[in-house]
């Protein structure tokens, strides 16, 4: 469908920008916090930082916080780091983490800021991944203590919540880049984790809406459609194998209380079903999400998968987060020709954006925030303090060109949180891949004097949230 005349964007459209707690905050021991899974990790790409300090989000945060007031956001996603609230995830309260959300809170509320708060984004408590980690359903028990103190303490401050980032991430990639439960936890089966992490989700959906009235909560995947190779029937069937099994698998159990059942029998087919355990359904059915957050960076594209034969003459693909890989039996991944790609090998498709909100708002017809889209870069700050980044003005105009496509299209959509809003530690490259709209003056070897700087994204995107539409 072609619109002759863009959809506007509706009156109180959540304009805003993402962060997460361990990749920015830095102060990854101060006041008491607890080590999280990622605190303990000791393997990282060579020449890249840890997260021990990160932007240093936890000491600068009321001058990170005026530069999101000046930047004019309406909306600041952002994740509270389970070991600041309860260092060693199931034990005593700490006082000093929890006091730290309320001056974020409070700060973002006097600037009139709507704060969207993430309950857990990759940062198990380190001493729950001694015990187990998702593998056992103690962790389920210790997650919905965890949300009752959040939601005793921000429930009267915070109207957005989201559980879990990425939860689908976590299940494909998390054992290969550390973000699930630590080392020690890779036997468990991985299905059997995501299930755990499904009913503490569902618990923790049921008790804020029975505690807090008024509170609005929701999962955040990442979402990527997938498109057929070509027409070829086959293709199109290793398409919606991988749809069901990288998105709708996630989203229909958090919706509809139950599993997708083609991933059902894709784990079926690989041994990989995880043991139910009596109530656990009735759990999931009881959940009842107020909208689907959702983190998009690209489209994956995937035909019929080789024969055993021209596998072995030809050899598999790998992938990452954003960037497809083969399942032999299942789907190949194959580049899309019509695509370009970024520094890093992903593929650009701002339609394939307009493509992902249909579907998702057509299957489950609830509203949807975006909390994760934007464009790493290796910026350069120049000697006067400035950053030139039109590549990513370049980037977020044509993706957010797509959502008032799919405003148009019918899609209810609540707002858009790219990331990042301040550059942070990637899980990848570093500091030295930024995507943040505020510049940190450090590299991944010097922390220099950690001093923010305003891109010219920052300027873009002040006028776009101003006049409410993308500026001429």
């Amino acid at each position: 469908m072609h619109h002759t005349q863009p959809a506007p964007f509706p009156e109180g459209f959540l304009w805003g920008a993402s962060t997460s707690g361990y990749q920015v905050e830095g102060g990854w021991d101060a006041d008491g916090k607890g080590r999280s899974i990622v605190d303990a990790r000791t393997q990282f790409p060579p020449g890249t930082t840890d997260y021990t300090v990160a932007s240093d989000h936890y000491h600068h945060v009321d001058e990170d916080v005026a530069l999101f007031a000046e930047l004019g956001l309406k909306a600041y996603r952002f994740s509270v780091q389970w070991t600041r609230i309860v260092p060693d995830g199931d034990g005593a309260e700490n006082p000093d983490g929890i006091a730290f959300y309320h001056r974020l809170i409070d700060g973002l509320l006097a600037h009139g800021i709507t704060p969207v708060l993430t309950m857990y984004h990759f940062d198990l408590p380190q001493a729950l991944a001694d015990k187990g980690g998702w593998g056992s359903r103690a962790t389920v028990d210790a997650f919905v203590r965890y949300s009752e103190i959040l939601f005793r303490e921000y429930g009267s401050k915070v109207e957005y919540w989201l559980t879990i980032n990425e939860q689908n991430m976590m299940v494909m990639f998390g054992e290969l880049i550390g973000i699930i439960d630590g080392p020690a936890n890779t036997g468990v089966n991985v299905y059997q984790k995501n299930h755990h992490m499904l009913v503490a989700q569902a618990r923790a959906m049921e008790l804020l809406h029975r505690t807090v009235p008024g509170a609005k909560i929701g999962p955040a995947p990442n979402i990527a459609y997938v498109y057929p190779a070509s027409p070829r029937p086959e293709d199109v069937i290793a398409a919606d194998d991988l749809n069901a099994v990288r998105n709708w698998l996630y989203l229909d159990a958090a919706v509809h209380g139950r599993y997708n059942a083609t991933a059902w029998a894709y784990l079926a087919a690989k041994g990989l079903t995880p043991d139910v355990e009596d109530g656990d359904l009735d759990v999931l059915a009881s959940a009842h999400p107020d909208f689907l957050a959702f983190n998009y960076y690209a489209t994956h594209t995937v035909a019929a998968p080789l024969t055993d034969e021209d596998r072995a003459a030809q050899g598999g693909r790998g992938g990452d987060q954003q960037i497809a890989f083969d399942d032999p039996g299942f789907y190949r991944a194959v580049d899309n020709p019509f695509l370009p790609k970024n520094a890093f090998g992903w593929e650009i498709d701002p339609v394939g954006f307009r493509m992902t909100f249909r579907a998702i708002y057509d299957r489950y017809h609830l509203p949807l925030l975006v909390t994760e889209n934007g464009l790493g870069a290796f910026d350069q700050l120049e000697p006067d303090g400035t950053v030139h980044d039109q590549y990513r003005i370049d980037y977020l105009r044509d993706h957010i060109a797509q959502i008032q496509a799919a405003i148009g299209d019918g899609v209810d959509v609540l707002g858009y949180c790219p990331w990042s809003a301040i550059d942070l530690v990637s899980t990848h490259q570093g500091i030295a891949k930024r995507y943040g709209f505020v510049y940190v003056n450090r590299d991944d070897d010097d922390l220099k004097d950690l001093a923010r700087y305003r891109k010219d994204s920052f300027a873009w995107y002040q006028t776009l949230i101003a006049g409410n539409a993308l500026p001429d």
